[in-house]
């Protein structure tokens, strides 16, 4: 099912676990350095480069690009390297996480209280996954290299929900 990232929001709750989509909008990669920052700006009152609220965060660190690609190959990384800032994050109004894995019980009850929805991205095919990328821009902490916060825009990006706000999950 093809659907964007907006039509996704307003119908979060229709999405169960199983459900394979092609998603496209904007989306953020940030890995465990990049949301230790945030969770610490946050813990600290200070304000964040990106907006959290709706937002989509892709556990990713893009490699560097060919000189005719927009991107490097950007497969996922192990989501529960994100786990103890995850619930932080969902309480600050992220909605859509991607990764790939099985997430902690206090992750799962995060996302099941905050009404969000974990996608699972397939690993190891992080080339392909490239060519559903259309743009891609630093966004904050550029020292962090690969595992920085970038923007990019997908299109038709191929996922399965994996946990759903309503509580089901492929982890058993």
């Amino acid at each position: 099912m093809k659907i964007t990232i907006e039509q996704l929001l307003q119908n979060i709750k229709d999405f169960k676990a199983g459900t394979k989509i092609e998603l496209t909008g904007t989306i953020y990669t940030a890995r465990d350095q990049a949301h230790k920052r945030l969770v610490e700006l946050l813990n600290g009152g200070n304000r964040l480069p990106i907006e959290l609220k709706d937002a989509c965060i892709y556990y990713c660190g893009p490699c560097p690009n060919a000189p005719d690609k927009i991107i490097g190959s950007c497969g996922p990384t192990t989501s529960s390297r994100m786990d103890v800032y995850t619930p932080k994050m969902l309480d600050n109004g992220v909605k859509i996480l991607i990764g790939k894995g099985k997430r902690s019980k206090e992750v799962f009850d995060s996302i099941q209280k905050n009404k969000s929805i974990y996608l699972l991205a397939t690993g190891g095919v992080g080339a392909l996954i490239a060519e559903k990328v259309k743009s891609f821009k630093l966004i904050a902490f550029e020292d962090l290299g690969p595992e920085a916060i970038y923007e990019i825009k997908i299109e038709n990006f191929p996922l399965i929900v994996g946990i759903d706000c309503n509580g089901n999950t492929l982890f058993g």
